[in-house]
């Protein structure tokens, strides 16, 4: 083998930084479908939603709106072949704080939930950190 074939030997079978980029990807995007599937149920079903959690329909809006904003954002970001080092550390931020506000929530029982809201606020604190610690290591794997 001459020393131009090893090369482009060596290129095809070296991942690519896309390629490597595909688990991250594939974290950022699941979260963003969570997290925007939410949002419009949050808007969409306020009422009932509200009235199962034991939550207010216009602070469930609210939610609802910025849930279903920062899922498409998540999904824009989730798109892109490599995804942006700072943005995906401002997701991965914005989960674990997410997921330290869930928890502070349902402890000192802030808006009030009832039983089933303070379990469905620790149950979306676990999904959303757990979101954080793949995307963490999403973001690993490639070297940042």
């Amino acid at each position: 083998m001459t020393t131009s074939q090893t090369p482009a030997h060596a290129a095809t079978h070296a991942p690519t930084r896309a390629a490597a980029a595909r688990p991250l990807r594939t974290f950022l995007a699941l979260d963003a479908a969570v997290t925007a599937a939410n949002g419009l149920i949050y808007l969409l079903a306020a009422g009932p939603v509200g009235d199962l959690l034991g939550l207010g329909t216009g602070f469930l809006r609210g939610i609802g709106v910025f849930l279903t904003l920062y899922g498409g954002l998540v999904a824009l970001l989730a798109s892109r072949p490599v995804p942006g080092t700072a943005a995906t550390k401002a997701v991965i931020e914005a989960n674990a704080l997410w997921t330290v506000a869930s928890v502070a929530t349902a402890v000192f029982g802030w808006f009030g939930p009832n039983i089933v809201g303070t379990v469905w606020t620790v149950l979306q604190a676990a999904v959303v950190g757990a979101f954080a610690a793949l995307q963490s290591s999403g973001l690993r794997r490639l070297g940042n």
